[in-house]
């Protein structure tokens, strides 16, 4: 069965209410492609808003606690993201992991967190150019993500329903350098069969994976025509509607231009 592209967009953290003019542009323009899901991750401070805007569109959130409810000051609980409407949530982006220290136990638990509010995930894994340099990054992506994949009894439906995977290389994140479409395929194709592996080859295989490194509509055509790359984690781009719809128009297989 052909795998439905998803083009998400992380805001990161850009973004005030005047972004909604942005954000209720790129949910009309989804709403005539109908070839493409969608999605916005903007800052918690937009979840609401955003998601009462969007019609078409699926909202998430950029991270989520490890905890429920209690005193942790600053954190957003995965029942909360739900509550506002969202459904899913990004976890293991390189940023979290580099600036905030996440590991493989943290986001674990994250994980379970946002499972037993009812979102989808999006895991997220990558190297950096430092072991790129060393040619260890198969390896090295492989066990990241192993290491917080969920069992497959652990969700409530298909796992293809639920979980989506994005490979981020953290050498293309906001640096303008892509990897190649070389580089992208043989990551994706390990990245499949890891997935194969742990849920059985009907479910693996639809799982989808994301590609995410500087991802724009000049070079969208080209990576998302590749095997195994079922859409895009964008970042930048995604902050205006008309590059990010640039994206996802390359998604569908049509020109970008």
């Amino acid at each position: 069965m052909p795998i439905r592209p998803l083009v998400v967009g992380n805001w990161k953290m850009n973004g005030t209410r005047a972004m909604l003019s942005e954000a209720r542009a790129i949910d009309r323009a989804a709403q005539r492609i109908g070839a493409v899901d969608v999605a916005l991750a903007p800052p918690y401070t937009l979840l609401h808003a955003v998601q009462a805007e969007a019609e078409q569109i699926s909202v998430g959130a950029q991270d989520c606690s490890a905890n429920d409810i209690g005193a942790f000051t600053g954190d957003i609980a995965a029942s909360m993201i739900a509550d506002v409407g969202a459904k899913f949530v990004l976890l293991g982006h390189s940023e979290r992991r580099q600036h905030h220290g996440e590991d493989s136990a943290l986001l674990t638990a994250k994980c379970r967190q946002a499972l037993a509010a009812g979102l989808q995930l999006i895991l997220c894994c990558g190297e950096s150019a430092a072991v790129r340099d060393e040619g260890k990054e198969e390896g090295f992506v492989l066990e990241q993500l192993q290491a917080i994949l969920p069992q497959a009894g652990e969700f409530s439906s298909s796992v293809s329903e639920v979980l989506t995977v994005a490979y981020e290389p953290v050498w293309a994140i906001g640096t303008g350098r892509t990897a190649s479409s070389d580089d992208i395929s043989a990551m994706h194709n390990r990245i499949r069969a890891l997935l194969v592996t742990q849920y059985g080859q009907e479910q693996g295989e639809q799982v989808r994976i994301l590609y995410g490194g500087s991802v724009k509509p000049e070079n969208a055509g080209e990576i998302l025509a590749l095997p195994d790359v079922n859409g895009a984690l964008v970042g930048g781009a995604s902050l205006s509607a008309q590059s990010f719809m640039g994206i996802v128009l390359a998604a569908t297989g049509s020109d970008a231009e």
